[in-house]
C-alpha cells in the first residue's frame, strides 16, 4: 500500500503529532487539540485508537511514544475553529521504548507515503506493527545490565492486521500494569523519586515500584508523567497521603503524621523528587494537584 493517497483510507486507527511546548493546549493523556481543517478525518477516529508521534523535525524526536483511544470529539472551549478529541479515560499508555521513525532502514509507519499531517489515518497493518514494538508483552522488566529483548527492534516478519487479542491487550489490567511499571521505571532509572534509593536484589531486580498519582480507581492515566517511581515505604505513604507533592517538587509531609522526624528520615537530604531526565516526563501539575486535594494537604 506504499503510496496510497491519504483520503483513500477508510480505517478507524490514527495518528496524532505532538510536541511539548507547541502552541496547541494539548494533555496527550486527556485531550488533544486540532484545528477545524482536521475534523472530518478525526471524526473517522471516534471510538478507536490512535498513537501519538513527535514531528521528525524535532531534536532527538522520541518517534511513536504513545497509544489511547478517542472518546469523542468537541469544540474547543478555549480557541475558535478548534477542537478537542477526548482520550477515553483508561485507555493511555506510555510506549517503552518509544518507537523511532525508521527501524531497519525502513519506515515504521510504512502505508502512507511521505505522511506528514498532523491528524492522519493509520492502516491496521502500522498500527499493529508501532503498538508491538512499542509495548513488547515481556511478563517482567529486563535485569539490570541486560540490554533490550533482541526482538524490539528486529526486521519485522511479514505485514499483518490487527487481530482482536491485540486491541484487546490495550484494555487488559495486567498489561497495562506491566507496561505502566516498565516505563515508569525506564524514566526514573529504577530510582525511588523520594529516598533517591536505587537498590537491586540478588536476582537484579529493581526494588522500586511505579505508583500512580492519581489513582486508575480515581480517573487516573497510566501516563509517567501520572507516576511515580517509589521504594515500598515511600509507595504506602503516598497512597495514604502521609506525603505529598508540591509543583515545584518539593516534597510535603501530612500534618497527620505522627512521627514525622521518621518520614523525614528517609526523604533525600534536598527534599524534592528525584526527576527523569526528560522534562516532559516529569509529573504533571494536574495530578499532583489531585493528589494534594484528595489528601487534604494545607495551601
Amino acid at each position: 500500500m506504499r503510496g496510497v493517497a491519504l483520503d483513500h483510507i477508510r480505517m478507524g486507527f490514527g495518528v496524532f503529532m505532538h510536541k511539548d511546548g507547541s502552541i496547541y493546549d494539548d494533555i496527550p493523556e486527556v485531550h488533544y487539540q486540532f484545528p477545524k481543517i482536521y475534523l472530518s478525518r478525526a471524526r473517522h477516529m471516534i471510538g478507536d485508537w490512535i498513537v501519538y508521534r513527535e514531528p521528525v523535525k524535532v531534536p532527538n524526536s522520541k518517534g511513536f511514544f504513545a497509544v489511547a483511544k478517542v472518546a469523542k470529539i468537541i469544540p474547543d472551549p478555549d480557541r475558535v475553529d478548534h477542537f478537542r478529541a477526548l482520550i477515553e479515560p483508561g485507555s493511555y499508555l506510555p510506549f517503552n521504548p518509544t518507537v523511532p521513525h525508521i527501524v531497519d532502514g525502513q519506515p515504521v509507519e510504512r502505508d502512507l507515503a511521505n505522511a506528514q499531517a498532523a491528524v492522519r489515518p493509520l492502516s491496521p497493518s502500522d498500527f499493529a506493527r508501532i503498538v508491538s514494538l512499542g509495548l513488547p508483552d515481556d511478563e517482567m522488566l529486563p535485569r539490570i545490565g541486560e540490554p533490550e529483548p533482541p526482538h524490539v527492534f528486529r526486521e519485522e516478519q511479514t505485514p499483518f492486521e490487527v487481530e482482536r487479542p491485540l486491541v484487546q491487550s490495550l484494555l487488559s489490567r495486567p498489561f497495562r500494569d506491566r507496561a505502566f511499571r516498565r516505563a515508569v521505571l525506564h524514566a526514573y532509572d529504577g530510582r525511588c523519586a523520594v529516598t533517591g534509593w536505587r537498590l537491586v536484589n540478588g536476582g537484579g531486580r529493581l526494588e522500586a515500584e511505579a505508583a500512580h498519582i492519581r489513582p486508575v480507581e480515581h480517573g487516573g492515566p497510566d501516563s509517567i508523567r501520572n507516576g511515580l517511581a517509589l521504594s515500598g515505604t515511600a509507595h504506602w505513604m503516598f497512597d495514604r497521603g502521609l506525603i505529598g507533592i508540591a509543583d515545584n517538587y518539593e516534597i510535603m509531609i501530612h500534618r497527620k503524621v505522627n512521627d514525622r522526624s521518621g518520614v523525614e528520615a528517609i526523604i533525600n537530604p534536598t527534599g524534592k523528587l528525584f526527576l527523569p531526565a526528560r522534562e516532559a516526563d516529569h509529573p504533571h501539575p494536574q495530578f499532583l494537584s489531585w493528589h494534594r486535594s484528595f489528601h487534604a494537604f494545607s495551601a
